[in-house]
């Protein structure tokens, strides 16, 4: 399975609002493992499909490796989300460190409801809701704000996306070295 290259935040590909997936495939099947294969190598724990260039309902999460490091008792293992609609977002808003493989290096603290319901199609094209709180209501938020064009930066204020102008400049012109594949914006070549 190849480590697809991650597009960075620049990418116009991460602005636009992503298309329903229509129907199950083995091309389907093969993007999913090509995207856990790529979300693995970059360390993440989840990945959109617009950050692979593909502008598709879909985003894999993997969180079970954070939760163990707190002693968190929702492993859910690899999970898939097809078509999904957060049906309601409720409990506390807290703010917790957040990341993307699509602007790396860059950090920065970001405000989200604790517990999320989601409706969406998992691997198999079955329908699923489920509730998810802490980590992987996080990561599923974030992940599914690609869906609709937002980046977490997008929560940050002018003040903090300002501290981190030069590294946005550096991932801009491609010269911020990341130990995963990227594809700077500046850097692709049409056609």
């Amino acid at each position: 399975m190849p480590i697809l290259p991650i597009v960075t935040y620049n990418d116009p590909i991460l602005r636009k609002e992503t298309r329903p997936v229509e129907e199950n495939s083995d091309e389907l099947q093969k993007l999913i493992a090509n995207m856990f294969q790529t979300m693995y190598n970059s360390n993440g724990v989840g990945l959109a499909a617009p950050q692979i260039g593909k502008s598709i309902q879909l985003f894999v999460m993997d969180t079970d490796e954070v939760t163990k490091e707190k002693d968190d008792e929702d492993d859910t293992g690899p999970m898939v989300f097809i078509n999904p609609k957060i049906i309601s977002r409720s409990g506390d808003k807290y703010k917790m460190e957040e990341g993307c493989l699509s602007i790396p290096e860059v950090r920065d603290e970001v405000s989200r409801p604790e517990v999320i319901k989601i409706s969406y199609l998992d691997k198999n094209f079955e329908e699923q809701t489920q509730s998810f709180k802490g980590w992987q209501s996080r990561v599923i938020q974030h992940e599914y704000d690609h869906l609709n064009g937002v980046l977490f930066i997008d929560y940050l204020s002018a003040f903090r996306r300002r501290l981190h102008k030069s590294l946005l400049k550096k991932i801009d012109n491609g010269r911020l070295e990341t130990e995963y594949p990227v594809k700077p914006k500046n850097l692709m070549k049409s056609g």
